[in-house]
């Protein structure tokens, strides 16, 4: 597999603002709209991951509801392939599926549409920007695997390694992440 350079990785996480107290005192947003911005660093990102999996023989990228949806949406476009969302419970028309799953106070819903995969042996990736306590992650693999398809990898841009959130998520799938923080 294509190894991402020192060099480019720097540039990727560069290209990635802190925003202090963000949502909320002691928190330190990882902000990926300046990478967005940036094309150099948006381009090596991209090229990078459509090396990556170009060889997979991937069918499908699952970009997870909304940051995944960026990612997902340009590299299933670099790859020829199709794209599926998952999103928080009640933004997608027809008939779906839900995983809930825990967070820090309480509980939220994802759900995917029965019917996302036409081909039930397709291999799929899911995409996201970052992994922190792997909940959201590790419920749409719960959505994907449970469609019938085979979950490849998940990947993820950035990992927040002291959460270890990767745990959870391996469970279903290996985990490739770009930047580990």
């Amino acid at each position: 597999m294509v190894q991402l350079t020192q060099e480019h990785k720097q540039i990727i996480l560069n290209s990635i603002r802190d925003i202090p107290d963000f949502p909320k005192p002691g928190i330190v947003f990882k902000d990926i709209t300046t990478l967005l911005n940036n094309p150099k660093a948006y381009g090596l990102l991209i090229d990078h991951l459509t090396n990556r999996y170009k060889q997979m023989n991937i069918e499908y990228i699952v970009g997870l509801d909304a940051r995944g949806f960026i990612f997902g949406a340009s590299l299933a476009t670099k790859l020829n392939i199709g794209f599926v969302p998952v999103r928080k419970k009640g933004k997608l028309p027809g008939d779906t599926i839900s995983e809930k799953y825990e967070l820090e106070y309480g509980f939220d819903e994802v759900e995917i549409h029965k019917d996302a995969f036409n081909n039930k042996n397709a291999k799929v990736l899911i995409i996201d920007d970052l992994i922190a306590t792997g909940g959201t992650a590790s419920a749409a693999a719960k959505l994907v695997k449970a469609t019938g398809v085979t979950l490849v990898e998940c990947c993820f841009i950035l990992n927040l390694t002291f959460l270890d959130g990767v745990k959870k998520v391996e469970q279903f799938a290996p985990v490739y992440s770009v930047l580990d923080i």
